[in-house]
């Protein structure tokens, strides 16, 4: 005699399942917002390549066409687009570092997450601010010798 099969809803009452917070109440957490910056740090690298592209073959094509491009870069558009491309390359660097240690297994508490995505965050704007103070305090000596104009 074989027994008869009951649901399994009428056997066991079902656990409520969990619900997803809801966007008012819920708290972007810095490791959650640089996650989201890598990955467009990481897009954004593919069109400074590319300027970067045109620049290189300018330079091997003439020297008006390296002229002409380094003078569209030296406008006060093309520095934006360049101060904000070199933050992206710095940006992303640290962020693949800060990947890499977890890679390891390096910290993953809750101190050492935060720390590292302040420091990459932090860190990311210190060197572009770096790079590009030593390229403005050199901009003049580098136009003297027939550079950018």
């Amino acid at each position: 005699m074989m027994a008869e099969a009951k649901p399994i809803a009428d056997t066991r009452p079902l656990a409520p399942k969990p619900m997803s917070p809801h966007l008012s109440i819920y708290r972007f957490k810095i490791n959650m917002i640089l996650s989201i910056m890598h990955r467009v740090t990481g897009i954004t690298n593919y069109f400074g390549s590319l300027i970067l592209a045109v620049w290189i073959a300018s330079a091997a094509t003439s020297e008006q066409a390296f002229n002409t491009v380094s003078s569209y870069l030296a406008t006060p558009l093309g520095l934006v687009i360049l101060i904000g491309f070199t933050w992206s390359v710095m940006h992303h660097m640290l962020g693949g570092i800060r990947h890499f240690i977890w890679d390891v297994g390096w910290g993953f508490t809750k101190p050492a997450v935060k720390f590292l995505s302040w420091a990459t965050l932090f860190g990311s704007l210190t060197l572009t601010a770096i790079i590009w103070g030593y390229a403005l305090s050199h901009w003049g000596h580098a136009l003297s010798l027939g550079g950018a104009r």
